[in-house]
């Protein structure tokens, strides 16, 4: 008597994170592995003025290879703008010739910082895989897409070949609970993170940003968790797309056909390398002493320390809602006597929103020097750069030694807020007592 045959069983799915997911789709696989490598295909490159057309271009030549696909490629001039000098006017003069003579339509000169631009344009979407030659192209993973940086011989063969290899990496998940209090903000989460951590907390993964308190934050906010990852020494930082990111990306420009946040979640039970749990209400406001982001603590700690310049700029920290943060706090209030305001917007597009809204108008009332939407400080260029013995508190993501100006410099590291209130006292204030 013959036995009988069952039909086969189908496998179960495996459990994948939000990292592993958007690898799969980048590599043509239906899952992958944390540990293996996978070959993905680029949807997007993104260039600035600095690390893009002056380095690739010679070794583009060198190999007599074009771009593989120019409407895929981005650039921005945000580094050496304005220029100032014979070298940062040469600098510049590369990137508007080579875009030309590639093909690269989507050329964005002068109108802000790369980070902030990309999104703004509508160029990122949930599940894309894009390459940035930056290190807080990371910024990208707020919109679900898995986005890294690269240096310039990785972007020579992304330009080529179109593709990148990737060894899939293990997440961690940030889980904040509750709700952040008036006057804490998505800087102070990572201030203490990465005080919490180290700067290379990360160990090189995949970082989830995940809970109550991520998912009450503005598309803004989440990029500015998703940018200082790098600061973590990640690879990426990755925030679930959501309403809030279908509602922001479509006033982007983005299609509703192209929007598709469901699919882009972490399967329940994937497993994760560490998940950390957070209470955003109990969160005070987070200030780093110099030189690095990793040395946090609360306001309170250095509320005696007297600042020549409070400085509002960079990707990280001159959003337009982080000019309203800063708004929030100066409104009816002027500058300390001995201290500078310094704000450079960190696009075209978020000042003129700015400006529309009253905003830039209630910085400017309360003694913001404006500066030009650029990296400017914050990478060391340009003419702002700060000066011997001066002591500074920014809301930019990083406060390395000699980075931004004099290597005697002392650079303090808050949020918007706490760069606002520190203005009107002429020393390291609490915010929170000020929005009071």
């Amino acid at each position: 008597m013959m036995a009988q045959v069952s039909a086969q069983a189908v496998p179960p799915a495996i459990p994948q994170t939000l990292a592993q997911k958007l690898l799969a789709r980048a590599s043509g696989r239906a899952h992958v592995t944390p540990g293996e490598i996978v070959t993905c295909r680029v949807d997007l490159a993104m260039m600035h003025d600095s690390g893009g057309p002056r380095r690739v271009k010679p070794l583009l030549e060198k190999i007599g290879a074009r771009v593989w696909d120019p409407s895929r490629v981005v650039v921005v001039t945000d580094h050496y703008v304005p220029a100032h000098d014979a070298d940062s006017r040469r600098i510049v003069q590369i990137a508007r010739d080579w875009v030309r003579e590639e093909g690269v339509a989507r050329f964005h000169d002068m109108e802000g910082i790369c980070h902030v631009v990309v999104p703004q344009k509508g160029y990122l979407r949930p599940g894309m895989m894009a390459v940035g030659g930056d290190s807080h192209s990371s910024t990208g993973g707020a919109f679900g897409a898995y986005m890294f940086g690269i240096g310039a011989t990785e972007m020579l063969g992304v330009l080529v070949t179109g593709e990148i290899w990737v060894r899939v990496p293990q997440t961690i998940r940030m889980q904040w609970h509750g709700r952040l209090r008036p006057g804490v903000s998505a800087k102070d989460m990572m201030l203490r993170m990465c005080t919490q951590f180290g700067m290379d907390g990360g160990q090189y993964q995949a970082v989830e940003y995940a809970g109550a308190a991520v998912s009450a934050l503005s598309m803004q906010e989440r990029m500015t968790l998703s940018n200082m990852t790098a600061e973590l020494g990640a690879q990426v930082g990755l925030v679930a797309p959501d309403a809030v990111t279908r509602d922001w990306l479509l006033g982007a420009g983005v299609a509703p056909s192209d929007l598709d946040v469901d699919r882009w979640q972490s399967d329940a039970g994937a497993a994760c390398l560490a998940t950390h749990d957070f209470d955003a209400a109990s969160l005070a406001p987070q200030v780093s002493r110099p030189h690095t982001p990793a040395d946090a603590s609360d306001v309170d700690n250095l509320n005696n320390v007297a600042v020549d310049i409070a400085y509002i700029g960079a990707c990280t920290g001159a959003k337009l809602d982080d000019l309203r943060m800063a708004a929030q706090v100066l409104r009816g209030q002027r500058v300390a006597r001995n201290t500078r305001l310094l704000v450079a917007p960190a696009s075209a597009a978020d000042q003129a929103q700015a400006e529309r809204e009253g905003t830039l108008g209630a910085l400017v009332a309360a003694g913001a020097e404006l500066l030009p939407n650029a990296c400017g400080a914050c990478a060391g260029y340009g003419e702002h750069r700060f000066g011997e013995d001066t002591v500074v508190i920014s809301s930019t993501a990083r406060n390395f030694k000699g980075r931004m100006g004099a290597a005697s410099s002392l650079v303090y590291l808050g949020s918007p807020y706490t760069v606002a209130a520190s203005a009107i006292a002429g020393r390291i204030a609490d915010p929170r007592e000020m929005l009071s």
